[in-house]
């Protein structure tokens, strides 16, 4: 119980009640004069040093004297001397940013959790001459294994009976199903969406295409450089330097000026001088230099639908300066629209689609639900369709009032098609296939002349996001660039979306190791030749996360990225749009100015007020610590002021 406290989630509960009090605490003695007010203080301020002795403790056992330590001296020193409100502050800062640093630390293994998730436990293996389940683990290459529809695929197999539709953007990102037949290889974690099937195994679960991104993962993340404060570089070092200091200052007023342990006047003397320097030059402002504008900027960025995972996140994004998306569900939907219905030869534009709703009706293809989407946007209700038939990976089939149609490839349309009309719907398909659209065909034969008919092809595409059409003009304004787009779709489609969008390059059909042999070429060129900088990766699928995580700084697409994609990501969109996508940009640079300027501040505060409490006291003119206490605690409001600022800037 006592180890969950100091979790990361009991810190920041703590760090919660803590301020609760010390803004009780602060109302109650400074705005109603109510001495009772130093209650709330002082247990914020006993709250506060529950973790801050425990962080304090821990770098002492380690042998490390750094800025907990520092602070939580300063702080009960502060207190010591009448005031517990800035000693409360400090540890109140100090625990709440600890706590936030901690919950973001816990995302990687959560990203592993999301894809183990995809890796189905049990499969159906032929054994003994019977269909047996058994774990995924057990399975050997060369078995025989069932995937019956709606299963995932649980190793990597090649089939041998039957022909099915297999949805396998969780590997390859593509947006429509495969259509599979004997021969053809399966990769672990893919749904089969039509037919039975059966497969032989290739090759065991944990040698699978599945694993082999979980273990890209893993890599990825360990490859990345850890990022370091300026705070953490200087924490030690400045620790030991002002505990140093004041110990000298004490030590050379007592011994060497002989002024007296405490004067009479309360000012002067060494003790009072020592203190008085270990105050003014007590790094709160320091320390909340760069959580205070980090969480304006996260709250921010949260109230525009922009979820950024900690402080880092932000700090590397300020950096990018070129960038890489996915296509199928990122700068697309990742589904299918129907935009046209092209009547080759057909009277009635309405009484088409109603025969293709009617034929779709209770079919789960991604076509399918493009088709009766747009049947009921129109007001167009499906057709009664006797004697339907699906024909596993061509189409379907039936018949509407006698006569008979069909709905789905050409070969299997094509029977239906008069011979006078088949030409020209090939050539209509040929120009939908140049331009990287989806051509579904539909006829229907004359009942009364079997030689006559009608036919007509559904044209579909998978649209783009709204604010894809802006997005390079946007990023090549803040000198990102390249914009780059790295997807498993076919070249021509990726081809014709990329130059639709005017991106810098285009890479298609691509697995994920191929996504992360680029990213790592990017993030190399960006190393060599600016020295600075990052890349960035947008995704939204399990194939996307080895990029996201090898990427400097990764997004994902909340509302319908997989849970790997959400885990592996430092940035998640929690909307349609790609407009927060520049807009971000601009907030982690404004967040990063804030941060610089936070830190001048609070440095300059600690010089100056070092420096003239040594003078003053060497010259008769004592800097009164209620004057120390006042500049430090300017310093703070100075920099908290100028942090809230972020929370200031405007939507896109």
């Amino acid at each position: 119980m006592l180890s969950r406290v100091f979790q990361p989630r009991g810190e920041l509960i703590g760090s919660i009640v803590a301020g609760i009090f010390l803004l009780a605490g602060v109302i109650a003695h400074s705005v109603l004069r109510a001495e009772a007010g130093a209650v709330g203080l002082w247990v914020s301020l006993g709250i506060g040093l529950v973790f801050g002795c425990k962080a304090a403790w821990d770098a002492l056992r380690a042998f490390t004297f750094d800025i907990d330590v520092l602070m939580v001296v300063g702080a009960v020193l502060a207190a010591s001397i009448g005031h517990p409100g800035e000693g409360a502050l400090l540890l109140f800062l100090f625990t709440l940013s600890g706590a936030l640093e901690g919950l973001a630390m816990e995302r990687t293994e959560r990203e592993v959790k999301a894809l183990h998730a995809l890796m189905p436990a049990e499969a159906l293996v032929l054994r003994e001459g019977e269909w047996k389940p058994a774990p995924a683990e057990s399975l050997a290459a060369g078995e025989q294994i069932k995937v019956r529809p709606g299963e995932r695929v649980p190793v990597d197999c090649e089939i041998t009976l039957g022909r099915s539709s297999i949805d396998q953007s969780a590997i390859t990102g593509e947006s429509m199903p495969r259509e599979v037949k004997v021969g053809d290889e399966l990769f672990a974690g893919t749904i089969n969406t039509d037919d039975p099937i059966e497969a032989r195994v290739l090759r065991p679960a944990n040698e699978s295409s599945l694993q082999k991104i979980l273990n890209l993962v893993t890599e990825a993340r360990e490859q990345r450089e850890p990022v370091h404060r300026l705070i953490d570089r200087l924490s030690q070092p400045y620790s030991i330097s002002v505990a140093a200091v004041s110990l000298v200052v004490l030590i050379v007023w007592r011994f060497v000026l002989h002024r007296p342990w405490v004067g009479e006047d309360g000012h002067s003397g060494a003790i009072i001088t020592a203190i008085t320097l270990l105050i003014v030059a007590s790094p709160c402002a320091l320390v909340i230099a760069t959580p205070t504008a980090t969480l304006a900027a996260i709250a921010r960025g949260a109230r525009a639908g922009v979820l950024f995972k900690g402080g880092s996140a932000l700090d590397r994004l300020a950096r990018i300066d070129s960038i890489a998306l996915d296509k199928t569900g990122t700068l697309t939907f990742g589904r299918p629209r129907l935009y046209e219905a092209h009547p080759v030869a057909w009277s009635g534009g309405d009484e088409l689609l109603a025969i293709a709703a009617g034929l779709e009706a209770d079919s789960t293809h991604p076509i399918a639900t493009a088709v009766r989407e747009a049947a009921k946007a129109r007001g167009i209700a499906p057709s009664a369709i006797e004697q339907l038939n699906h024909t596993t990976a061509q189409g379907l089939s039936g018949v509407v009032q006698g006569a008979h149609v069909r709905l789905g490839r050409w070969s299997f349309v094509e029977p239906l098609v008069p011979v006078c009309l088949r030409a020209r719907v090939v050539e209509v398909l040929s120009k939908i296939q140049d331009r990287g659209h989806i051509g579904v065909v539909v006829a229907r034969q004359n009942p009364a002349d079997p030689e006559g008919g009608e036919a007509a092809v559904l044209i579909m595409a998978d649209g783009v996001r709204p604010g894809a059409q802006t997005l390079v003009p946007e990023l090549h304004a803040l000198g990102v660039k390249p914009v780059r787009m790295l997807t498993g779709d076919n070249r021509v489609t990726a081809e014709r979306v990329g130059e639709h969008l005017h991106l810098d390059a285009v890479d298609a059909e691509l697995l994920p190791e191929d996504k992360l042999s680029i990213i790592t070429q990017m993030h190399s060129s960006t190393e060599r030749n600016r020295g600075r900088g990052g890349v960035a990766f947008i995704g939204d699928g399990v194939n996307d996360a080895p990029a996201l995580a090898r990427a400097d700084v990764s997004m994902a697409i909340g509302t319908i990225g997989t849970a790997a994609a959400l885990e592996s990501a430092d940035i998640v969109l929690l909307s349609d749009s790609l407009q927060p996508v520049s807009w971000s940009i601009r907030l982690a640079r404004a967040c990063r100015t804030t941060v610089r300027i936070n830190l001048a501040v609070a440095v300059g505060v600690i010089a100056l007020m070092g420096i003239a409490t040594i003078v003053g006291s060497l010259i008769g003119r004592d800097i009164p610590l209620s004057v120390g206490v006042v500049a430090h605690e300017g310093g703070t409001v100075l920099v908290v002021l100028n942090s809230l600022r972020l929370l200031a800037i405007k939507k896109w």
